[in-house]
C-alpha cells in the first residue's frame, strides 16, 4: 500500500513540473500587454483642471439677471415658506443700510401688490425676542413662563432682525449646473411655490395663551404656582 502511494505521489509531481515548464515557455513566447491609464487626476473633480495648480482653472461666469425690478419673473420657491430669491437686477440697491433700504420700497404688503412684488409676510412684522429689563443688578423678566405667557407680537414696522434682507434672499446666477439638481419639493400649500404660509395669521392668532379657551392655561393651573409640578390640566393641546 505504501509502494502504491509513493508511485501516485511521484507521478502526480511528474505530472505537475511538466505543466509547469509548458506553460513557461508558451507565457515567454507571448507578448506583455500594457494597460494604458483609464482615469486620470483631472477627471476626478468637477472642474476637469490640473488638482495641484489653479493656473488652467476658469470658474463658470456668474450671471444675474438684469431685467429691472417690477418687469422680472418670480422664480418658485425651492420648498415651502423658502426665503424667495431675487429675480431682478440689484444694482444700486445694495448694500443695505439702516436709513437706506431699497427693497422696502416695493415689497411693503401695502404697495407690493401694484408693485408686482411679493410682499413682505407676516413673520418679518413679528418681535420674537422678548425684551427683559436689566436695571443695576436686578434682572426682570417681562413675561411669566408657568402662566405659559409669550413676547410674541405681531407689530406694524419691520423688525430690526429682518431688515437686512439679503442674509437671508439673494439674486439667483443663471450659470450652467456642474450637477443636475433632481429635487423636487412637496408643498404644504396650494401656492406654496409663490406664497408664504405666513401671509396668513393662523401663527398669531393665539399667542395670548393665558386664561381661557381649552389650550388654554386655566386659573387652577396658576393657583398651583406654589406646587414643584403644577396641574396644567388645562394646557391639553
Amino acid at each position: 500500500m505504501k509502494a502504491m502511494y509513493k508511485i501516485t505521489i511521484g507521478l502526480a509531481t511528474t505530472a505537475l513540473l511538466m505543466v509547469g515548464c509548458v506553460g513557461g515557455e508558451s507565457v515567454k513566447s507571448s507578448p506583455q500587454k500594457v494597460v494604458s491609464t483609464t482615469v486620470t487626476e483631472e477627471s476626478l473633480g468637477l472642474r476637469k483642471t490640473d488638482l495641484y495648480s489653479e493656473d488652467s482653472t476658469i470658474a463658470e461666469k456668474t450671471e444675474y439677471r438684469t431685467a429691472q425690478a417690477t418687469t422680472s419673473t418670480k422664480i418658485k420657491r425651492a420648498f415651502q415658506d423658502a426665503p424667495p430669491m431675487i429675480p431682478h437686477d440689484t444694482i444700486g440697491m445694495l448694500p443695505i443700510k439702516i436709513n437706506d433700504n431699497r427693497c422696502v420700497s416695493c415689497h411693503m404688503p401695502d404697495i407690493a401688490g401694484s408693485m408686482g412684488a411679493t410682499p413682505i409676510p407676516v413673520s418679518h412684522f413679528t418681535d420674537f425676542r422678548p425684551k427683559h429689563k436689566l436695571e443695576g443688578g436686578d434682572f426682570t423678566k417681562v413675561v411669566d413662563n408657568y402662566k405659559n405667557e409669550v413676547a410674541i407680537k405681531q407689530e406694524d414696522t419691520l423688525q430690526g432682525s429682518r431688515f437686512n434682507c439679503t442674509l437671508c434672499h439673494a439674486p439667483q446666477s443663471q450659470g450652467n449646473l456642474a450637477v443636475e439638481n433632481t429635487f423636487e419639493p412637496v408643498f404644504t400649500s396650494k401656492d406654496g411655490a409663490s406664497k408664504s404660509t405666513w401671509n396668513e395669521k393662523k401663527y398669531t392668532d393665539s399667542l395670548d395663551t393665558v386664561i381661557g379657551g381649552s389650550s388654554f392655561v386655566t386659573q387652577d393651573d396658576i393657583s398651583n404656582d406654589d406646587s414643584p409640578a403644577g396641574t396644567l390640566e388645562g394646557a391639553k393641546h
